[in-house]
């Protein structure tokens, strides 16, 4: 494997981290339900696609922080992670 595909895998699997935590973070502090119960109220209730769109704010600060690095390769992975998260979004909004 290309050293360059390794660092964007990397970078990949740093921005999903991020987005989940960014979303447990947001679920944690602003729901007054617990994890699961939030989760299965945003299903219900079709707000699945904001609880995920929230988490991937995390994926900003993850973005420049590897900027400022001069990670590039791993940069990249974190927009191809919001890129997915954003895949995830419009699937969760019309399926």
């Amino acid at each position: 494997m290309k050293p360059h595909i390794k660092e964007i895998l990397i970078g990949l699997i740093i921005g999903l981290a991020a987005n989940m935590a960014g979303t447990y973070l947001y679920i944690f502090f602003f729901s007054k339900l617990s994890f699961e119960s939030t989760v299965q109220a945003a299903l219900e209730n079709d707000f699945l696609g904001s609880l995920i769109a929230l988490g991937a704010v995390l994926n900003l600060i993850v973005f420049f922080i590897l900027l400022k690095k001069n990670q590039y390769y791993r940069a990249r992975g974190v927009v191809l992670a919001t890129i997915i998260a954003a895949l995830a979004i419009l699937i969760s909004k019309f399926f």
